[in-house]
Order: C-alpha cells, then sequence, then structure tokens
C-alpha cells in the first residue's frame, strides 16, 4: 500500500477524466485540473463534456460523494497525473509544450515526497524531459536526494484503454509502470493497484514509453495492410471483405479491417515518434504511416470519380465524422479531412454530413458553404451517392431498400447492396 490521499489529474479530457473518476470511486480524494473552463463546470455538475459509456455514472457518483472536484488551478496534492496532450509538429516531432505548461502548475505545489505520473503518450525521454523542467523551476528539489535536496518521484504509465471501453479496460487491462527510480515505479504501482485489478508490469521510463509507442506501431502497420489490400482489391475487382475473411480461415492468419484512414490522438500520432528518435532506421513505420495517410486522399478520389459520372446535382451523403466507431472523438479523424477535402474539391456539390454523436459540424467544416449536418434517413434520401467513413452502429440499420438507385462507397464494410 502506499500513503497516497489526494491525486491532481492534469488534463480531464478522454483519458484524464475517466482516470480521475476511477481513482475518486475507489476512495482516493481527486482534483481534476483543466484549462477549460466549460469543462471544470460540467464536471463539478456531476457531467461528462463527451460521449463515453459508463463515464457519466462515475463522475456524477464522485461528485456528489465529494471525492471528486475540478478547477482551473492545479492544488497540492500527494501525487500528479499528467494526463495532456502530445501532439506533433509540422516535422512530425513531439510538441511537449503541453506537458510544460502541466509542469509550470505543478512546480509551485511541491514540497518533496509527490509523486508524479506523466500518462501522455510520449516520445522517450519525455518523463525525463518533465522531472528536468520541474527542476528548472524548482531548483530545491531533486529526483534522486542528492546533495540533500527533497525528492520527487517521477513515473511513467501509458494508457492502454479503448475508446467507448475505457471504464471496462481502464480496471481489466495490464498496465505499464516505468519509474524514473525503483522508488517511483513501486509508488506508482500502489496508486493504480487502487483501481486496476490487471497485471502492473515494473519497467524504467523509458521503455515504458517506447512500449506504448511500439504497441500503436504494431496495429498501424497492420492497419496499413489492410488498407493497401483495399487499394490492390480494388484495382483487381475484387471484394476485399471477402478476400480478408477466406484469408482469416488460416490458423495462422489474422488480417484486421480496412478504412478510410487512420485515426486517434494514438495511432494516427505515435509512430511518428519512433520515426523522429530513428529515421534511418524506422523503414517499414514510416511507411506504414505513409500508406494509411495516404488511404484519404484514395477516398476521395473514388467520390471525385463518382461525381464525374453523375448528374449535376448529385448531393453526398457523408456517414460519419468520428475516428472510429460510437464515440464523438473526432481528434485526427480521416472522415473530416476527407469531408474538406471533397468539399474543396467539388465545390458546388452538397454534402450532407451525419455524425449522429455530435450537435455541431468541428471547426474545420462549420464555414464551409456546401456542407451541412444532418439526420441519416433525409441524408441517404436526398443523396446520390453515400459515402460510409465510420461504422457506427445507426448506419447498420439502413433499409437496404432507401439505396435502391444510389452508387454507395462503403470504407467500413457495412454495407451490401
Amino acid at each position: 500500500m502506499n500513503n497516497i490521499k489526494t491525486v491532481a489529474v492534469v488534463g480531464l479530457g478522454y483519458i484524464g477524466l475517466p482516470t480521475a473518476a476511477i481513482l475518486a470511486t475507489n476512495g482516493l480524494q481527486v482534483i481534476g485540473v483543466d484549462v477549460n473552463q466549460q469543462t471544470v463546470d460540467s464536471v463539478n455538475r456531476g457531467e461528462v463534456p463527451f460521449v463515453e459509456p459508463d463515464l457519466g455514472i462515475h463522475v456524477a457518483g464522485a461528485v456528489s460523494q465529494g471525492k471528486l472536484r475540478a478547477t482551473i488551478t492545479t492544488p497540492k496534492a500527494d501525487a500528479f497525473i499528467v494526463a495532456v496532450p502530445t501532439p506533433f509538429k509540422q516535422d512530425r516531432s513531439a510538441d511537449l509544450s503541453y506537458i510544460e505548461a502541466a509542469a509550470r502548475g505543478i512546480a509551485p505545489q511541491l514540497e518533496g515526497g509527490e509523486l508524479i505520473i506523466l500518462e501522455s503518450t510520449s516520445p522517450p525521454r519525455a518523463t525525463r524531459h518533465l522531472g528536468e523542467y520541474i527542476l528548472g523551476l524548482r531548483p530545491d528539489l531533486s529526483l534522486d536526494g542528492a546533495d540533500g535536496k527533497p525528492s520527487i518521484l517521477l513515473a511513467h504509465c501509458p494508457e492502454r484503454v479503448l475508446p467507448g471501453r475505457v471504464m471496462i479496460e481502464l480496471v481489466t487491462n495490464d498496465r505499464i509502470v516505468g519509474g524514473v527510480t525503483p522508488e517511483a515505479a513501486e509508488l506508482a504501482k500502489g496508486l493504480y493497484a487502487t483501481f486496476c485489478q490487471g497485471n502492473i508490469h515494473l519497467t524504467d521510463d523509458v521503455t515504458a514509453e517506447m512500449a506504448k509507442l511500439v504497441e500503436n506501431s504494431y496495429r498501424d502497420v497492420n492497419i496499413a495492410f489492410a488498407n493497401e489490400l483495399s487499394v490492390i482489391s480494388d484495382g483487381l475487382g475484387i471484394d476485399v471483405w471477402e478476400l480478408i475473411s477466406l484469408a482469416n480461415h488460416h490458423p495462422r492468419v489474422n488480417i484486421l479491417q480496412p478504412g478510410p484512414g487512420v485515426g486517434g490522438h494514438c495511432i494516427a500520432v505515435d509512430p511518428w515518434f519512433i520515426v523522429a528518435e530513428a529515421p534511418e532506421d524506422a523503414k517499414l513505420i514510416r511507411t506504414a504511416r505513409m500508406v494509411n495517410d495516404a488511404k484519404p486522399l484514395w477516398v476521395v478520389d473514388k467520390v471525385l470519380d463518382a461525381l464525374k459520372a453523375a448528374p449535376a446535382d448529385t448531393e453526398v451523403a457523408v456517414l460519419g465524422l468520428a475516428f472510429k466507431a460510437n464515440i464523438d472523438d473526432l481528434r485526427e479523424s480521416p472522415a473530416i479531412e476527407i469531408t474538406r477535402l471533397i468539399s474543396s474539391a467539388a465545390a458546388g456539390t452538397r454534402l450532407n454530413v451525419v455524425e449522429p454523436h455530435v450537435r455541431e459540424l468541428p471547426q474545420q467544416l462549420q464555414f464551409v458553404e456546401n456542407v451541412r449536418l444532418m439526420g441519416l434517413s433525409e441524408a441517404v434520401r436526398t443523396s446520390g451517392i453515400v459515402l460510409v467513413l465510420v461504422d457506427h452502429d445507426d448506419f447498420k440499420t439502413i433499409d437496404m431498400a432507401e439505396l435502391y438507385g444510389k452508387q454507395v462507397i462503403d470504407t467500413r464494410g457495412i454495407i451490401s447492396v
């Protein structure tokens, strides 16, 4: 066990808020920190500002019991969990500015002995960068007790959950905990053991950082294989979904499903961190990223070719904007980029977008004149071309009779006409 009673979770997004809620419902006093006042206000009302099954129950319960509250400013705490974005820059190296901003909030609150965990998916040595940044602001502290200075304990524990199943997988999945020191690793393990029923594997911080990048790069490479197959199959007039199904009957073959590209903050981003660390050696990882990044353009070309063969006033139903099924997460979504590119290349064509998990178009599409958000039935009824970009359950209920006479471009393999 450990003596951690209060935890500050910095960043109340898709990972931070579930982590804060699960800690609070397991008896810890949790203060969530976020720069967005609307997010803070939502949490303090016991509400969740995004879609994630079962999260609302945890947040409402923890807030009503006085175990969870949110604030703009970082408080004192026994432990700090940093769960802020780590996007890549234009050169595809990691942007650590959000981590540094979190460090600036944490540093004044430290007295020595606190545990600081970086959960943000990060390139190798980002955890140590966080520690060094804090020590630059607080030279009276140390990471190892050198020169008699009070020490802080630093660890990396990457999240490994699937959007849409976060509250289940937070509890059931194994965790990797990497400490800058063995003491930090053990203390972090004790904290996660308050709710994690999976095995908790200890290692050093750099290996833990790399493990998360490797997990997502493995997925990216395998998705790239499926996406490349879909392009090849299209040229040969083969149904790629049938092809993969047949190939997967082999006992040692398990090909993933193709799609319009790869989105989300992890798989679409993390492999580039490895490429940036080893640009000469990460050949396969780089190629997979290029294949997946090129897939949206291939989809756009398919739609533009269909429009050339269609009547001039043909409208396009665009089904889905999220990066995966049944969530409202639009981060790095290829569907948004595909919609934007089509709207630009076919400026006279009306795009009827259906995204049942959002109430308004994302910023990239809000002021695009030929794009509008509408319901599923109306979009399909008024459109001559139906483009499926996300396999939301809602779209699987479409009556095939409604698609009669329409051209369907299904990048997710959920509609058979």
